[in-house]
């Protein structure tokens, strides 16, 4: 087995309407690897995507994806990997097993009713396979677009924004099925909003307004934001948050149920400032671990909106 990248593209750029959407962007992923794709919406995942699995030609960059040139062989790509959209794309009115053989008979699998048969199983589908489409529920679509996904047995699954509008149960359910995939060799780049799917990925990779501004594990993503985490347990939480607001030091609030969560990089200034806040309301403070939401709002605050006019832009 190659230990070659199975996605490895650089400098990929798009532009539209004269604004760079995806602005010379560096990934490499490797066999097996489950990397999260995260970014605010309108950052540049969907577009990135479409340019590595061959569904939209880059501007500018060059790479492969499963060996493949991006550029010279993207119809050979589009069929060797599996693809999930963000909206569901199957034919409401057919039943799932219908909807698995259209698939089949798209990528000409043989023998073909065995194939859906074994997908339908796999999947935890098979009960259901008379089932009209239109009628699941989102947990039920979502497990059906994977199913159609993985039955020609793609080395490479992309994954944008796969469990948005579904219950955790089935979020669960889902990146369960996602690891057993990856632990057989399936390498899976997904793009997520989802703190709790980014932290069960391998990697992540965070990108702003179409540049990469971030990479590493979760671990090492939290290190190197060089932020600080101070909660505070009791007291009046709204004076607090009133009180704590642009002392120095203090770069987030963030109420979590009845405690306040205080963010800042610099340590020693946010401490200070919270034990200021504190003093004699009863309230207490003890550092924390720093979360990766806050990692994620602290670096959406720190980009700029590719699409903001001018005047707005620093």
């Amino acid at each position: 087995m190659s230990d070659a990248p199975i996605i490895d593209v650089h400098g990929l750029t798009k532009t539209f309407n004269g604004r760079a959407v995806v602005d010379h962007v560096d990934l490499e992923v490797k066999r097996g690897e489950i990397v999260g794709f995260l970014g605010p919406n309108g950052s540049g995942k969907t577009t990135t995507i479409r340019m590595i699995c061959g569904l939209l030609k880059p501007d500018a960059g060059d790479g492969t994806c499963l060996g493949l040139d991006i550029l010279k062989d993207a119809d050979r790509i589009k069929l060797e990997v599996g693809y999930m959209t963000q909206r569901f794309s199957f034919y409401e009115d057919l039943t799932i097993r219908e909807n698995l053989d259209f698939v089949a008979r798209l990528y000409e699998l043989k023998p073909r009713g065995r194939i859906v048969d074994e997908t339908l199983a796999r999947l935890g589908l098979a009960n259901r396979q008379g089932q009209l489409a239109g009628t699941l529920s989102g947990g039920w679509k979502q497990r059906l677009a994977l199913a159609a996904c993985v039955m020609h047995q793609p080395q490479l699954l992309l994954l944008d924004e796969p469990t948005a509008g579904v219950d955790p149960k089935a979020r669960r359910e889902f990146w369960d099925e996602i690891h057993e995939l990856a632990a057989e060799g399936l390498t899976v780049l997904v793009s997520t909003h989802y703190m709790d799917e980014a932290e069960r990925c391998h990697r992540i990779v965070y990108i702003s307004y179409g540049k990469v501004v971030a990479r590493g594990t979760v671990p090492e993503v939290i290190a190197a934001s060089g932020l600080h985490t101070i909660v505070v347990k009791g007291g009046d939480g709204a004076g607090l948050v009133r009180k704590l607001k642009g002392l120095p030091g203090i770069e987030q609030i963030a109420p979590f149920g009845n405690d306040l969560h205080v963010v800042g990089t610099d340590e020693r200034a946010l401490a200070a400032s919270v034990e200021r806040a504190i003093a004699g309301t009863g309230a207490t403070a003890m550092p924390d671990a720093t979360s990766l939401e806050d990692v994620f709002i602290r670096l959406m605050d720190q980009s700029t909106d590719n699409f903001a006019p001018a005047e707005q832009r620093p």
